[in-house]
């Protein structure tokens, strides 16, 4: 087993390398797909209807599920490409830079330039991270995934399994060090929802003041 400090040493590269893979991230996770593909199928603002949520689960509830195919595709393939790009430029031995280029595209994902900084929650946008810096335990997981769905014909219920299973399983898989890095990304979704939580009771408290003036 590596020790923290053969860890720490095999987490990144060159800071050339970190910089690079941050800022390709962070641009490509900011690319509005959702937005993109709601404007030209049905000219809404993801960010105005649903739960305001610009991804995949709110385009699929305002367009339909086969509309909401392509954000699906396009959220995955920011985290995806970026963590590519984090092992395309990674020395041999070193592991840290998929996590460091999926971090940086979740972050453009719920923050992303090209859209007033207002995004998503960055789920899929993981999902396509952990699959290139995981990808034994991320398949593991989905196999999970696949059995609660077809047991509670619930996808969401499916997907709420998976993601919890998939930490369990990378520390069998790769150890703790990778999966603390996993980690660190799980709880920057869950701050996401926790923003976002916090806007809707805001929001409600602000319609309902509205609503009780004369």
């Amino acid at each position: 087993m590596l020790s923290p400090m053969d860890a720490i040493s095999d987490f990144a590269s060159t800071p050339v390398d970190v910089l690079v893979v941050v800022v390709v991230g962070y641009l490509l996770g900011s690319i509005p797909i959702a937005n993109l593909v709601a404007a030209r199928r049905s000219a809404v603002d993801l960010r105005d209807v649903g739960d305001r949520n610009p991804g995949f689960w709110n385009a699929r509830e305002t367009m339909g599920r086969m509309a909401a195919v392509p954000v699906f595709v396009g959220d995955v393939a920011k985290g995806f490409v970026a963590a590519g790009l984090g092992v395309l430029l990674a020395d041999d031995g070193v592991w840290g830079l998929p996590y460091v280029a999926g971090g940086a595209a979740m972050v453009g994902h719920a923050f992303p330039i090209f859209a007033q900084f207002v995004g998503g929650r960055s789920i899929l946008t993981f999902v396509g991270t952990v699959i290139v810096a995981t990808p034994i335990a991320t398949a593991i997981s989905i196999g999970i995934l696949l059995v609660v769905f077809a047991a509670t014909r619930s996808f969401a219920w499916g997907a709420r399994v998976g993601m919890v299973a998939l930490p369990f399983v990378q520390l069998v898989v790769d150890g703790p060090y990778r999966t603390a890095a996993t980690g660190v990304l799980m709880t920057f979704i869950g701050v996401r929802f926790g923003q976002a939580a916090i806007a809707d009771r805001r929001r409600a408290d602000r319609d309902g003041s509205s609503a009780t003036q004369p």
